[in-house]
């Protein structure tokens, strides 16, 4: 399928492209071997993200005090790139 490119660089891409991927409404554009490469992407909201890993956290059982200890060992260990 053809598809212009208008004096602002702006594309219109091709619907029955479109609906073959999920519904996103921002892609990641990357140049790849002389081609442009759109790739879908979800944008959360940081308070959504941060839901998300709090989750993430509980379902793995890790405890706040896991997690300070995490940092302690981080910050001391001249091997894990801590100050």
């Amino acid at each position: 399928m053809l598809a212009k490119m208008t004096s602002k660089n702006q594309i219109t891409l091709p619907k029955a492209v479109i609906s073959k991927l999920p519904p996103s409404e921002y892609y990641e554009v990357e140049a790849v071997n002389d081609c442009i490469m759109l790739t879908p992407v979800r944008v959360q909201k940081d308070s959504e993200a941060m839901e998300a890993i709090w989750r993430k956290i509980e379902k793995l059982g890790i405890t706040e005090a896991d997690i300070a200890d995490a940092v302690k060992w981080a910050r001391t260990n001249p091997a894990s790139g801590g100050s």
